[in-house]
């Protein structure tokens, strides 16, 4: 029976620990953030509200039923003295110039199209910030692992110093040394726990989560790195940016408002029925018959004061404001563009240095003064030292990696296209 307990529960932490692997990768994890996105669902209702408004506005006015008497002599209000009294029942419609509502319709449709770019844009900044978070905790983690593997080189130094102190190779000042950067170590390595936490419950409120949450971020990835232009990016952002696309969309809103508004020009129409109910003359016992009437009704459209000119004029300055507006943004992207591809840039090359030049060498100057100092060629200070100074370029290596990763999440977002996927190994 304990055995399969065992075998339950083995199975149980096996087919968890499967789940949250799939669950914590960054696609799923963006992927949560978008569908509990409370910003997105808000701007779902603002797109239905939109295109709830397409039917509101592209239709006929209601019909006007109208009820009343005609002819109806005062000296009597009696139905049967005059032959022109009688009962009317009507019924009348109003027609605009043909084309307007489906021109009122293509309107409205471009508030729906202008609604769904928001939430396009939207999607984009929650992947942005998604992405952000979850580099700053795979950085953070791994300045943990780093500042443990680090405590775990002191315990070993600390106990050759113990070592030598008990066969008086080794000051007491050397041991007190050694004791008090594990213990400044071990403070650093709860501090960055502390932010550790604070950065999972930044991620877990983006997923709705409670802020306990565990999130598993697995190693720090490769990158392999891309260069840019700024006419590149502009290009991009030009066919894949929401906002852009946004702009362009709410410009077009204009133009199909200026044609609308020009149907002012032409007049609208109206339709009526009427029908009146006679009675039979009382003096004469004359019956009568019942009239039908049918009129039509024209607006006659007068552009008094300018009213319909300065639609269509206010039309055509919307279009220039958003003109105007797509081009400024463009400039804006232009400088951002430039100032992220000379951070990218150093980012990369200060990367490289770092790999390939001081990490290697700080890596080889502890071994070498670990080993100095095992046989007293050199100070315990100089461990120290070369201890230190491997910790700090290792945190100075993921810190700017981790710059860079942000980096390309900014561009992503800026450009409405995705690079991760050609820049991770």
């Amino acid at each position: 029976m304990n055995k399969i307990r065992i075998l339950i529960i083995g199975l149980t932490i096996s087919f968890t620990a499967f789940s949250n692997g799939q669950t914590d990768s960054l696609k799923d994890l963006i992927n949560i953030a978008i569908d509990v996105s409370p910003k997105l669902k808000m701007l779902e209702m603002k797109k239905l509200s939109a295109s709830n408004r397409i039917e509101q506005n592209s239709n006929l006015p209601d019909r006007m039923l109208t009820l009343g008497f005609a002819n109806l002599p005062v000296n009597s209000f009696s139905f049967t003295q005059e032959p022109m009294t009688g009962k009317v029942v009507g019924l009348s419609q109003a027609f605009p110039f043909p084309g307007k509502l489906s021109e009122q319709a293509d309107v409205n449709r471009k508030d729906v199209d202008i609604v769904e770019q928001e939430i396009l844009d939207a999607k984009n900044e929650i992947r942005k910030s998604v992405i952000k978070s979850y580099d700053e905790l795979l950085y953070i983690r791994e300045a943990i692992s780093i500042a443990n593997s680090s405590e775990n080189l002191l315990n070993n130094i600390a106990e050759v110093v113990r070592t030598k102190y008990s066969v008086s190779t080794a000051s007491q000042q050397n041991l007190l040394k050694v004791e008090l950067e594990i213990t400044n170590l071990n403070e650093k390595i709860e501090d960055l726990k502390s932010k550790e936490s604070t950065q999972l419950a930044m991620l877990n409120a983006l997923l709705l989560r409670p802020m306990e949450t565990p999130i598993q971020t697995g190693e720090f990835p490769e990158v392999a790195y891309k260069t840019f232009t700024v006419e590149e990016l502009i290009d991009s952002s030009k066919i894949h940016r929401p906002f852009l696309e946004g702009i362009q969309e709410a410009e077009q809103k204009e133009v199909l408002k200026q044609s609308l508004a020009k149907y002012d020009y032409y007049p609208n129409f109206n339709l009526a029925l009427q029908y009146s109910f006679r009675d039979k003359i009382e003096i004469t016992n004359t019956p009568l018959e019942d009239f039908f009437s049918v009129m039509v009704g024209i607006s006659i459209p007068i552009n008094y004061s300018g009213k319909v000119s300065s639609k269509v004029e206010e039309t055509e300055s919307m279009q220039k404001l958003y003109d105007e507006q797509y081009n400024m943004s463009l400039q804006v992207l232009r400088s951002s563009f430039g100032s992220s591809i000379a951070k990218l840039n150093s980012l990369k090359e200060r990367i490289k240095l770092i790999s390939e030049g001081s990490l290697i060498q700080a890596t080889e100057n502890l071994k070498t003064t670990l080993t100095s100092y095992q046989v007293g060629q050199v100070d315990f200070l100089n461990v120290i030292d070369a201890q230190n100074s491997l910790l700090t370029i290792e945190n100075n290596l993921y810190r700017l990696k981790t710059d860079y990763l942000n980096e390309i999440a900014e561009l992503e977002f800026l450009t409405g296209t995705e690079f991760l996927q050609e820049i991770l190994k």
